[in-house]
């Protein structure tokens, strides 16, 4: 997955519930440090056991494009794709412009 480009990850998930897997694996693919020294700030906010809210995972890249992504529908592979088909459009624009 390439995360050269996100600057922001939202995620609010019940980690007791199965459907949560996929925010809870997306959480564990993200680099401790980002490439470049730039910074990305990752919110998290666990749910309490009882509640039945779908889980939430907002992407946010350099660009500023906001992805509000349906983990449990999606899946993580889903999720990667998405994430990896806007930072490859992002790689390309800055090979084209020489950054």
């Amino acid at each position: 997955m390439i995360t050269r480009f996100l600057t922001e990850c939202t995620t609010a998930f019940n980690p007791f519930s199965p459907r949560a897997k996929c925010a809870r694996i997306f959480l564990s693919l993200l680099p401790t440090t980002s490439a470049g020294g730039k910074k990305m700030k990752v919110t998290t906010k666990l749910l309490p056991k009882d509640n039945r809210a779908r889980s939430v995972l907002k992407i946010k890249f350099s660009d500023g494009k906001e992805l509000d992504l349906n983990a449990e529908k999606l899946g993580i592979k889903g999720v990667m794709d998405e994430v990896d088909r806007h930072s490859r459009l992002l790689g390309r624009q800055e090979a084209l412009t020489g950054n």
